[in-house]
């Protein structure tokens, strides 16, 4: 096996874990939003690249990247 690779399957996500995705990403921390949805936070992180999410201006501005 490549290092680094896994074999572990990745779990769909289910359209409510989307719906609600949509719904809090843009303002919360990706650490937050995957204890929210029982993910890790590669796999929110990965989800949201994947759908064209992105954190709001005002989010980006409250932890100092905005």
């Amino acid at each position: 096996m490549a290092k680094g690779k896994s074999t572990a399957k990745a779990a769909s996500w289910s359209k409510e874990e989307i719906r609600e995705l949509k719904k809090i990403y843009r303002n919360c921390s990706n650490a937050n939003v995957a204890k929210e949805l029982g993910r890790s936070e590669g796999s929110v992180s990965a989800k949201a690249r994947a759908l064209g999410l992105t954190k709001s201006k005002k989010y980006l501005k409250s932890i100092g990247r905005g």
